[in-house]
C-alpha cells in the first residue's frame, strides 16, 4: 500500500532526555496528539538483539502453548478496541467503521484462524520418494529468529499486528518500525501486548524515518516485511539482496473494476462508491479506474455520482461520517495533480474536484467521466478520492487496458453470469481478482494476497505464509538399515558403468515393459 516520502510529523526534542522525537497529529483537525522517540541505531541494534534472546525461549515452547498466549493478545485488543479505534481515527483520519472493521476484526481474525491452524501447518511434511524408495524424506519447520515488519500510514494496525501475530505463532519475534505519520497506533499495539504480561522483547517497535528502517534491515534480522510504496520496496529488496535476507513486499496497486454489459447497476455502483471512497481512496486495493461497457457505462455513471452526492465527509470522530480525512498532505497534492491533467486531456467533472473548505485535509470525493489511458489518472496510482470512468466496447477491450499497468495487485469484476466472471478474473493480471465485491479479499485470512508485476514479491496470509516465516528443513534417513557401501559410490568399474547405462535406459527409455526388460539383456 502506496506511502509517500514526505511526512507531517514534525520533529521535536525530548528535552528530558534530550532525544529527538516525532510528533503526531490529527490529519481532521490539526491537534497534537503526541509524541515518541526517534530510535538511534544503537537503539535498533539493542531491540534486534533482545529479541533474539526472548525468541530463543519463546520458540522453545509448543506450537499450541505459543498460540494460545498469542489469543491472550487477541483477547485482550478486542476488549480495549474502542480506545484502539479512538486512537487510530484521531492519527489516520479515517472513519470508525473502517477501524474498527478492517483493522480490530482482521487482526482478530488472523490470530484466530493461525493459531487454531498452527499445529497442524507446521507439522513436518513427509515427501514420498519417487526413485530412492529404500530412504524416507521429510521437512521441518524452523522458526527464522527475529522478523522486521516495516509497515505504512494507511492501515497502521492491521498491516502491522496480521504479519506480526503469524510470526510470533510460528516462533519468532518481532520488531516492528511503523510508518512515521501514524507511530501512535502502532504503539497502542504494544502498550496492549505488554499488558497481557507476554514477554516485551518478543515483540518490539522502534520509531523513526527511513533510515530507522534501514537500520532495522542491518541489524540482523532474519525476515523482512515491508509495506509500501513501490520505489522505497526496491530500495529494501535491494538491502535483504546484499544481505540475504528474505523479504515479502507488499507495493502499489492501481485496481481496475470491469463492468461487463450484464452488470448489477446498483450493487456495482455501491461497490465503486465504497471501493474508491473508503479511507478516501488511501489503500492499495481501492477501484482506481473503472471500465465500463457501453451498454451499461451512462446509467452506472449517473447511479454512481448520484450516490457520491449522499456520502457525508468530515470529522471521524462521528459515527456517522461515511468518509473522513485524507492522512497525509502530499497526497492531497498528488490527488490535484491527476485530476489537472485529466481535466487538461478532456476527462470531464463529475463530482467532487477539490479540497473541502473548513479546517483539516479533506478532499472531496471525486468522479471523473471520459477518460483515457493518456491521462495519468488510469496509468498511475492515485491514492486518494478519485474514480476515473472509461467506456469500453467489449471483453476482450476491458481486459486490455485492466493490464495495461506496471501493477498488478488487486482487480474486480462484475457481472451476473458467475462462470463468465471467472473467465475474465483468471486473463487479467493481478495477484487476486475478486468477482462481484470489492476490498474485502485482505480480511480473508485464508487466501494469499500479494502482487504480480511492481506490486510486490511474496504473499501475506494463506497458510504458505505461515510456513514461510519458517526455514523448510529437509532431512533424509535410510528406512531399513546401511549397507556397507552404496552401488553408486567409489570404486567407479567399467562393469557398473555398464550396468548404470542399462538402468538409465531401462527407467527413463520409452516403450513397454518388455522393451524395458530387454534394456537389462
Amino acid at each position: 500500500m502506496a506511502i509517500a516520502t514526505e511526512t507531517r510529523v514534525s520533529e521535536g526534542k525530548d528535552t528530558r532526555a534530550g532525544r529527538e522525537t516525532l510528533r503526531s497529529y490529527a490529519p481532521a483537525t490539526g491537534a497534537l496528539l503526541g509524541e515518541v522517540p526517534v530510535a538511534t541505531t544503537e537503539d535498533v541494534r539493542r531491540a534486534v538483539a533482545s529479541a533474539r534472546r526472548a525468541q530463543e525461549a519463546w520458540a522453545l515452547l509448543p506450537i499450541a502453548e505459543r498460540a494460545e498466549r498469542v489469543l491472550r493478545f487477541r483477547n485482550a485488543i478486542v476488549e480495549r478496541a474502542e480506545e484502539v479505534v479512538d486512537i487510530e481515527v484521531r492519527e489516520t483520519g479515517k472513519t470508525r467503521h473502517e477501524s474498527l472493521i478492517s483493522e480490530v476484526l482482521v487482526v482478530a481474525e488472523t490470530a484466530t484462524y493461525f493459531a487454531k491452524r498452527a499445529e497442524r501447518l507446521l507439522e513436518p511434511k513427509r515427501i514420498e520418494m519417487a526413485l530412492m524408495k529404500h530412504r524416507r524424506s521429510y521437512v521441518h519447520y524452523v522458526p527464522r529468529g527475529v522478523v522486521a515488519v516495516i509497515s505504512p500510514w494507511n492501515f497502521p494496525i492491521v498491516l502491522t499486528m496480521s504479519d506480526a501475530l503469524v510470526a510470533l505463532i510460528a516462533g519468532n519475534a518481532v520488531v516492528c518500525k511503523p510508518s512515521e505519520i501514524t507511530p501512535l497506533s502502532v504503539q497502542k499495539c504494544k502498550e496492549i501486548w505488554d499488558a497481557t504480561g507476554l514477554p516485551p522483547d518478543l515483540f518490539q517497535v522502534v520509531h523513526g524515518y527511513g533510515k530507522t528502517g534501514a537500520d532495522l534491515i542491518d541489524a540482523g534480522v532474519n525476515k523482512v516485511i515491508f509495506t509500501g510504496g513501490v520505489a522505497t520496496g526496491k530500495r529494501v529488496a535491494a538491502m535483504c539482496g546484499e544481505r540475504l535476507i528474505p523479504c515479502t513486499l507488499e507495493l502499489g496497486g492501481k485496481a481496475p473494476l470491469i463492468a461487463c454489459e450484464d452488470a448489477d447497476i446498483e450493487r456495482t455502483a455501491r461497490a465503486i462508491v465504497y471501493g474508491g471512497f473508503a479511507n478516501s481512496g488511501q489503500i492499495c486495493v481501492s477501484v482506481e479506474r473503472v471500465y465500463a461497457h457501453a451498454s451499461v457505462h451512462d446509467r452506472l455513471l449517473e447511479r454512481v455520482v448520484g450516490l457520491v452526492s449522499e456520502l457525508r465527509q468530515g470529522d471521524p470522530s462521528s459515527a456517522e461520517v461515511d468518509v473522513g480525512a485524507m492522512t497525509f498532505p502530499k497526497q492531497i497534492e498528488v490527488v490535484e495533480a491527476h485530476v489537472k491533467d485529466a481535466l487538461a486531456k478532456g476527462a470531464v467533472l463529475r463530482a467532487g474536484g477539490k479540497r473541502k473548505q473548513g479546517p483539516g485535509m479533506f478532499y472531496e470525493p471525486t468522479v471523473l467521466a471520459n477518460c483515457t489511458h493518456d491521462m495519468t489518472v488510469m496509468k498511475e496510482e492515485i491514492f486518494g478520492p478519485i474514480v476515473p470512468f472509461m467506456k469500453v466496447g467489449s471483453e476482450d477491450e476491458a481486459v486490455s487496458h485492466a493490464n495495461d499497468s506496471h501493477l498488478g495487485l488487486n482487480a474486480y469484476v462484475f457481472t451476473t453470469d458467475r462462470e463468465r466472471g471467472c473467465r475474465i478474473a483468471e486473463r487479467v493480471e493481478a495477484g487476486s481478482v475478486v468477482v462481484n465485491d470489492v476490498i474485502l479479499n485482505y480480511a480473508f485470512v485464508e487466501t494469499p494476497f500479494g502482487g504480480v508485476k511492481q506490486s510486490g514479491l511474496g504473499r501475506v496470509h494463506g497458510d504458505d505464509a505461515l510456513r514461510d516465516m519458517c526455514e523448510a528443513r529437509h532431512v533424509n534417513v535410510d528406512r531399513f538399515g546401511s549397507l556397507e557401501r552404496e552401488v553408486y559410490w567409489h570404486p567407479y568399474t567399467n562393469e557398473s558403468l555398464k550396468w548404470f547405462t542399462k538402468a538409465v535406459r531401462m527407467l527413463y527409455s520409452g516403450g513397454g515393459v518388455v522393451r524395458k526388460l530387454t534394456e537389462l539383456l
